[in-house]
């Protein structure tokens, strides 16, 4: 028969054994998260850089941000996308990934269908229009945005990013960082016929 001294001694022992295991749960379960959406992307082909925005299915935010100047476009305003399937992408100048977009954002501004406006976010005014001089200008609106209070209103995680926007300003789409074929592909264009209620090409 054990005593009580015994007793509390095994108890000691199986709570010191308790605390030490907490730390290999929780690796377990970051490793099986970890292992779930590495299985998506490679069987099921989900694209793990998509994060799902609270904004979806609900209106745009407002926009009224001043223009970018020198570069001889519109303001970017609610009036600039009423109305008009819209693609409202998120840049800046120094960012590396919009340089590797930009010519993505060009071909998809000839699409008659789309209107393509911009977020200039934390850049420097001539920065940003030597950047559209020299990649070309694909943006019918550009809007700058110095502090980044509109990126925050339109829940912006890292540019850069777009939001595809009905005509009626709810946002049906969102993509975070660059367009590439398989987003176009599997995202923006699909998303884009269904508002438009054509076949995805």
């Amino acid at each position: 028969m054990s005593t009580p001294l015994e007793t509390n001694a095994a108890k000691r022992g199986f709570g010191r054994y308790a605390v030490a295991l907490i730390p290999l749960v929780v690796f377990a379960g970051i490793a099986a998260t970890a292992a779930k959406m590495l299985y998506d992307q490679d069987v099921h082909g989900k694209d793990i850089s998509e994060i799902p925005s609270a904004l979806i299915g609900t209106k745009a935010p407002t926009l009224s941000l001043p223009p970018l100047e020198g570069a001889n476009l519109p303001a970017l305003t609610d009036s600039a996308i009423k109305g008009k399937l819209t693609l409202v992408n998120v840049f800046a100048s120094w960012c590396i990934p919009c340089r590797e977009e930009h010519p993505i954002l060009k071909e998809l501004a000839k699409d008659s269908r789309l209107n393509v406006v911009a977020i200039n976010y934390k850049d420097k005014n001539d920065n940003a229009v030597r950047f559209l001089g020299e990649l070309g200008n694909p943006f019918a609106a550009i809007g700058v945005d110095p502090k980044g209070q509109a990126a925050i209103d339109w829940g912006v995680y890292g540019i850069p990013e777009s939001y595809l926007v009905a005509p009626d300003g709810t946002i049906l789409y969102k993509r975070v960082g660059p367009f590439d074929d398989i987003s176009l592909k599997e995202g923006l264009l699909p998303a884009m016929a269904k508002a438009l209620g054509t076949p995805a090409s």
